[in-house]
């Protein structure tokens, strides 16, 4: 039995070895800044209404005064609905640069744990990519895996720390095994290569599971190097770990849910799989998933309460990315989403097309049955995603966009609509984007929340986000104005990043722009599966 197990999980790793060799590509990295006013010695932005990240109801007007990227002031201005006192304001020294926003709404800059920078089936440069998060105020990206090479995410990570690119800043967790001459066999193996990650530089682990003794030397040494750690229980190696386990190993964070739902297996000890089930025949790997909540015990039930006690004193974080996902449950809505026709590329649209090739387009003959299924799913995945929330759980908000017709930038904001959909209030669902993000990464001392003494990390919109997510998207909001007419309001703003300031809005038009030139060297038109172009 042994020496089954052990070749099963050489035959694993091999595979996962080689999809990760597979998805490392040079992918074109972002050109020279050429964006952004500022950094300022001095900055004050007047008259907004704060949303400070960590759960406070707004409050405003405000003037925050900003020295040298650090917040030194946060001044309330006023009251709503009167006019400002000059006398009571921060005054303006020369040289100041004071940014004028009265009436609209600041947060601290998103953090997005799940941000894949493009890849070899995607085919999108990096500068599309790290355009469309910051015109959605994502100033912080978690890159889960460095699939475009460890070195190539180092490199883009030091440029964007010295802002000498338009980008998030970027943490590198780095795909457990890549660049290993050999699989990582032993647990000897495994000490070695996150020691070699840490004096390269990484700072995380992305895990997709391995043999027990392999995972617990890995996540104790990543421990003791003071690295952290992610894993996508995957399930070729979840029967082996489910997230209990591999939390109590002392991993720090889980993607998607994979692995949940097998902790609070009570009847059975893995997913009841069709005997015809193929796990490279990604319909089948996908149509199964959306059954795997329903196997799990029941919620509020004992066992279900005992394993989130656990996971909440472990100190565990999850991050759900319910976006990626919703494909699954109204496949229509995902591909006919209305920035398709103007900021995704054509490369990009092809990677989402029905294929039994690329990743996440698995669409072989997806029905009312599939979405249904997928529909009872997230009910049953929100219920504990939001009750771990409120008995203190750490939720975070991420996007994994790229794949099943998601959208980098956009999606990150329809994962925060779900969010809310889940049962979080609006201000928790900001403090998941903001603050338990930070917290997540070990950042919260510098960003996540607007305080006195953090980074300069903004996110600013002229309407209320707290009444209407929607006014975050690229595209805006409907509205319908006194005029009875039809207007779109919102996109963000600004977003401020390292006390830069970006105009949001032009970093949008600089995507659509490269979208409109790819297509026009290709002659290319948006068409939908099964129909021909025009």
């Amino acid at each position: 039995m042994k020496k089954n197990y052990k070749k099963i999980f050489v035959t694993t790793l091999i595979t996962l070895c080689f999809l990760n060799n597979l998805a490392i590509a040079q992918v074109k990295k972002a050109p020279k800044r050429a964006e952004g006013d500022g950094p300022y010695k001095r900055l004050i932005i007047r008259g907004v209404n704060l949303i400070n990240g960590a759960g406070s109801p707004l409050r405003g007007p405000v003037d925050i005064v900003v020295e040298n990227d650090r917040i030194t002031n946060i001044k309330v201005v006023g009251a709503p609905g009167l006019p400002i006192k000059t006398e009571d304001r921060p005054k303006a020294n020369p040289g100041d640069k004071e940014l004028k926003a009265e009436g609209m709404f600041l947060m601290p800059g998103f953090v997005d744990m799940h941000g894949h920078i493009g890849g070899t089936g995607q085919k999108v440069p990096a500068e599309y990519v790290f355009k469309l998060w910051m015109a959605h105020g994502v100033t912080t990206v978690r890159e889960p895996g460095s699939f475009n090479g460890a070195e190539w995410t180092f490199d883009q990570r030091e440029k964007s720390k010295k802002n000498e690119i338009t980008a998030p800043r970027i943490i590198a967790y780095v795909g457990f095994g890549q660049g290993s001459k050999k699989p990582i066999s032993t647990p000897a193996m495994a000490r070695k290569w996150v020691q070699d990650l840490k004096k390269r530089g990484g700072q995380g682990i992305k895990f997709f599971g391995a043999r027990p003794d392999i995972m617990k030397a890995a996540l104790d040494e990543a421990k003791k190097q003071g690295l952290g750690s992610a894993c996508h229980h995957a399930q070729t190696d979840v029967a082996w770990l489910n997230a209990l386990n591999t939390a109590r190993m002392g991993l720090t964070s889980m993607e998607h849910w994979y692995g949940l739902p097998e902790a609070l297996f009570q009847d059975r000890t893995v997913q009841n799989y069709p005997l015809n089930y193929n796990y490279q025949n990604e319909q089948h790997r996908f149509e199964e998933a959306g059954k795997l909540w329903k196997q799990a015990a029941k919620p509020y039930s004992a066992h279900w309460n005992k394993v989130m006690n656990e996971l909440i004193k472990l100190d565990f974080t999850i991050d759900p990315t319910m976006n990626i996902y919703e494909a699954n449950r109204d496949l229509m809505r995902a591909r006919r989403a209305e920035w398709h026709e103007t900021y995704t590329m054509p490369s990009l649209w092809r990677f989402y097309q029905p294929s039994r090739i690329s990743h996440g387009s698995y669409w072989h003959y997806w029905g009312t049955e599939q979405e249904i299924a997928w529909k009872r799913n997230y009910q049953l995945w929100m219920t504990f995603i939001n009750e771990y929330k409120n008995r203190g759980g750490r939720v975070t908000t991420g996007s994994d966009s790229g794949f099943i017709f998601q959208l980098y930038g956009f999606a990150y904001i329809r994962e925060l609509e779900l969010l809310r959909e889940a049962g979080f209030h609006p201000l928790e669902v900001i403090r998941a984007a903001t603050l338990k993000g930070a917290e997540a990464l070990g950042m919260d001392k510098e960003i996540g929340t607007v305080e006195i003494g953090k980074k300069a990390d903004f996110v600013i919109v002229e309407e209320n986000p707290l009444e209407n997510l929607k006014v975050l998207y690229g595209t805006g909001a409907i509205k319908l104005n006194e005029k009875n007419e039809a207007v779109r309001v919102g996109g963000v703003k600004y977003t401020i990043k390292d006390g830069i300031i970006y105009d949001a809005k032009q970093l949008l038009a600089d995507v659509k722009k490269m979208v409109e030139e790819a297509k026009k060297k290709e002659n290319y038109q948006i068409i939908q599966p099964g129909e021909k172009k025009k």
